[in-house]
């Protein structure tokens, strides 16, 4: 996100605060399929994904009068957005409940399309998109803190401080919790479904 969106985010909190209900409409525009993308990632189950997408800007819009831009927009909407998906994983764990839907192959995750190439037959497609799916549910076999560190460093590109910010501990701490969730990752990969790094 550039300087201009972000300076947006601060503006459209502003006029929230101000009692202007649509600047959450604009703030709903720019960030809600990220953050419904984020949450799927994180809960692995698309009607959660939304309802707990809804709730975080809920959580915004509640939470307008108290909002003070001390750190990026962004920062703070995915820690409201993280706390909700560990919550909710949290209860999950234990209130396990056979799903009544088939979840999609992709769930929601439009950002970031397989990249196949011109040259690849129907076998490399299904291949590459197998190994996706192992990906996904090695991520979502990870503790709730490595799943985390995994999905806000490697698929929301948020930087160590910013983490650091939205999960309230060190850098230094945010750099050790991620090496694990790589190492954890890496040896799901390798005993499950025989898949390197």
């Amino acid at each position: 996100m550039g300087e201009s969106t972000a300076d947006a985010d601060v503006l459209c909190m502003r006029r929230l605060k101000d009692g202007e209900d649509l600047a959450l409409t604009e703030i709903m525009e720019r960030w809600q399929q990220r953050i419904a993308n984020f949450i799927m990632r994180f809960v692995g189950n698309e009607t959660d994904a939304v309802d707990l997408a809804q709730e975080t800007f809920v959580r915004v819009y509640e939470s307008r009068h108290r909002y003070e831009p001390r750190a990026a927009f962004s920062t703070w909407l995915f820690q409201i957005a993280t706390n909700l998906s560990r919550n909710h994983a949290r209860w999950r764990s234990r209130h396990p409940s056979v799903p009544l839907e088939v979840e999609s192959d992709d769930g929601m995750d439009k950002t970031r399309p397989e990249v196949v190439s011109q040259d690849s037959g129907p076998c490399d497609t299904m291949v590459k998109k197998e190994q996706a799916n192992a990906v996904r549910a090695a991520i979502q076999s990870l503790s709730l803190e490595h799943r985390t560190i995994i999905l806000l460093f490697e698929y929301e590109e948020l930087s160590y401080r910013e983490i650091a910010l939205i999960l309230k501990c060190s850098e230094k701490a945010v750099e050790s919790r991620f090496y694990r969730a790589r190492q954890a990752l890496k040896e799901k990969l390798r005993t499950q479904n025989n898949i390197n790094l």
